[in-house]
């Protein structure tokens, strides 16, 4: 129920019903003020804690910007840069956010608080003056009416008319400050209804654009988050990849250390105990010492426990010769004598081991012959399997299939000639194994491939035929991706670190397999342009000198040069269908050569046909990639029109037709395609592509 209505009669200023009404718009007032008092404290600690939270947030940020990723290795992936550069974004998205709510927070003490004191100030405060007024006029009036009424009538005329005007005047004047505090009361009463309701609007609509601001940036920010997920997934891939060849190496490194040794082709380094005579006796004083091949220099540094870390001062001699000394020559074991070219005399030092005296002693008259071990493994067959070349088969299987091999090789001259010598080194050998890796650290895309299909062609004729029938075998199975899931990527993940496997193993090394991934997923998308084409000379020597990437340049990463691929696995039903059976010979751990057999198998029976039969087909390099369907071979093409799907995963486009997106985007008009294996669909207003497996209808 509102307040009741204040009449202006000059009969009604003074009664007991005006005076009720009256206090009651005076509690209301009061009421009022004291909820205004305790909205405007409860403002300003807003205010605070916003100042707060900003501060707060705002240190934040800073420690993500100045946080710097170190990778390992001399050059970092697209993926690693675009992580490596996340940071700083999220940094930049909360210090723009944060500057926004700081114009919001400086903003509200001008559009709530001083509005809110302003209203206090001017219209209540002001209340209550006319109020103090008006208790002093009625409190005056009263007085002057009683003695008014207690006069005699027997005074004089002129007495009584003096005393009658008196009494009007002090009405007259009660009655206009009445008016006056009655008029001030219903104003403020009027005036609350939008004085104080508008400030509190307008911090709201600033409230509302600091939200509406953050909306915004998470737009602009949304495609350099499906970049980084992207990213983030594919790093995570390849650590896995790499994960297992680290802890590979080390188990092997555990198991036989001494045939881990680094050994350089250049240097060699460790240290000796060198003995030296002084007084007529003999001591044994702990040296690091480095011998260079090429120039026959050593080097030896003082080895002092007690100097906290620090090195003394170097000495260098150069060899002359170096002869095994006999055990029974010397009570030391593991020891040699040096001569040099440049000082008198011979000098003995004594290796750590036995095995570290063969290497030295090795180092110094020769280099040691390398061998290898032969290692032979087989994939799964088929080439629709899930998992190709990533999981094992069946041992018992492969050895089955392994003794088909003869049949085939018999016409093949450079298969034959290639198992015959086991090849020690991998396909695309040593001496190129640095220069493909420079070029897969190399900034632009188009010079990586220029520069991967120039060493290509330097590779020895028979590698390179070899390389392109393996190479265009494994387009073939990245064609058929969608039901053996081994994309390109997957692939460069298979096989980078047997196709260009370091002479040694080192973490250093490990640390590369990136690259390697990134040559042979090169290799498998341009391979007709690289082993069609005559490499352009004059380009690629340009493009050697290209600088590799480091993480300190300027250059903004592009994470849509490699984008994550991931499917489905569709269903099929088959009555009767061609598996093609695939052999990897491993040799020395990296992969030598691969041929492709076709067997011809139907439901009721397990057992290939001869291979000495007519339909046996020769060796043969796979076929070129056919386009995937987006239906079964023994079903006829689904259509789909004007449906919703939502997003599996996400995905990054390559081209202009196509949409980018992260998992859980929802598309509208979602029909098929005239290309295979894509849909058509429609997101925020744009349409494009959309790849058939990453997504589900709802």
């Amino acid at each position: 129920m509102g307040l009741p209505a204040l009449e202006f009669s000059d009969c009604y200023l003074d009664s007991p019903q005006f005076r009720e009404r009256l206090k009651s718009h005076e509690l209301e007032l009061d009421k009022t003020n004291k909820f205004i008092k305790e909205l405007i404290k409860d403002s300003k600690a807003l205010i605070q804690a916003l100042k707060s939270l900003s501060t707060a947030k705002r240190k934040f940020a800073d420690s993500l910007n100045d946080f710097k990723f170190q990778c390992i290795g001399d050059a970092e992936t697209d993926d690693e840069m675009c992580i490596a550069k996340s940071l700083q974004e999220f940094a930049a998205v909360l210090q723009n956010l944060e500057d926004e709510r700081t114009r919001m927070i400086e903003n509200a003490n001008d559009v709530l608080i001083l509005p809110l004191e302003r209203f206090r100030k001017e219209q209540i405060s002001a209340a209550k003056d006319a109020k103090k007024k008006y208790d002093k006029e009625t409190e005056k009036y009263c007085a002057v009416l009683e003695k008014h009424l207690s006069l005699s009538a027997k005074k004089k005329e002129a007495h009584l008319l003096e005393a009658d005007n008196q009494v009007d005047n002090v009405r007259q004047h009660f009655y206009e400050v009445s008016l006056e505090y009655v008029f001030k009361v219903q104003e403020v009463q009027e005036r609350k209804m939008f004085d104080f309701v508008e400030p509190l609007l307008a911090f709201l609509q600033g409230l509302f654009t600091y939200y509406h601001h953050g909306y915004e940036l998470a737009k602009d920010f949304n495609h350099f988050k499906t970049d980084l997920t992207i990213s983030i997934q594919n790093t995570r891939n390849r650590f896995e990849s790499t994960r297992s060849e680290v802890e590979s190496l080390m188990r092997k490194m555990k198991e036989n250390p001494h045939e881990h040794k680094s050994v350089s082709q250049h240097t060699m380094e460790g240290y000796l105990y060198v003995q030296e005579k002084r007084s007529f006796v003999s001591t044994w004083v702990k040296y690091y010492c480095t011998y260079y091949r090429e120039s026959k220099k050593v080097t030896m540094v003082l080895f002092d426990p007690k100097s906290g870390g620090k090195t003394g001062e170097e000495e260098s001699f150069i060899l002359k010769s170096c002869t095994r000394r006999k055990t029974d020559s010397i009570e030391k074991r593991f020891c040699f004598d040096v001569e040099a070219v440049d000082r008198p005399g011979v000098i003995t030092m004594q290796a750590l081991s036995e095995e570290d005296r063969r290497l030295w002693m090795e180092a110094m008259d020769g280099r040691e012959p390398v061998g290898f071990t032969d290692d032979l493994l087989s994939p799964p067959s088929g080439i629709d399997e899930q998992g190709l070349y990533r999981i094992a088969g069946v041992n018992s299987k492969i050895q089955k299939l392994l003794t088909l091999v003869p049949f085939f090789l018999a016409d093949n001259l450079l298969l034959t000639s290639y198992v015959s010598r086991m090849l020690p080194a991998p396909l695309m050998t040593y001496q190129y194994q640095r220069s493909f890796i420079k070029a897969a650290k190399m900034d632009n895309p188009e010079a990586r491939v220029t520069e991967v299909h120039a060493l290509v062609h330097r590779l020895p004729e028979k590698n390179r035929q070899m390389l392109e029938l393996l190479v265009k075998h494994l387009a073939n199975v990245a064609s058929h991706h969608q039901q053996n899931l081994m994309t390109i990527a997957n692939l460069g993940v298979v096989f980078g670190p047997t196709l260009l496997r370091p002479q040694e193993e080192t973490v250093a090394a490990i640390m590369d397999i990136k690259f390697q991934n990134i040559v042979v997923e090169i290799l498998i998308e341009h391979h007709e342009r690289i082993f069609r084409d005559m490499p352009n000379s004059s380009l690629s020597n340009t493009q050697l000198k290209t600088p590799r990437r480091r993480s300190t340049d300027s250059k903004t990463p592009s994470c849509s040069e490699r984008p994550l691929t991931l499917f489905h696995t569709p269903t099929h039903s088959h009555k009767g269908y061609q598996h093609e059976v695939l052999f990897i010979l491993f040799l020395s751990n990296s992969i030598n050569m691969s041929f492709s057999v076709n067997l011809s198998f139907s439901a009721t029976s397990s057992s290939p046909t001869s291979p000495r039969s007519p339909s046996w087909p020769m060796f043969s390099a796979p076929s070129s990639p056919q386009p995937i369907s987006s239906a079964s071979s023994d079903s006829s093409p689904v259509s789909f029109t004007g449906r919703k799907a939502r997003a599996l995963y996400a995905c990054k486009a390559e081209h202009d037709s196509e949409l980018s997106f992260i998992a859980g985007t929802i598309f509208e008009n979602v029909h098929t395609s005239r290309e295979p294996g894509w849909l058509e669909g429609t997101l925020d207003g744009r349409t494009g592509l959309i790849p058939e497996n990453y997504v589900e209808f709802v």
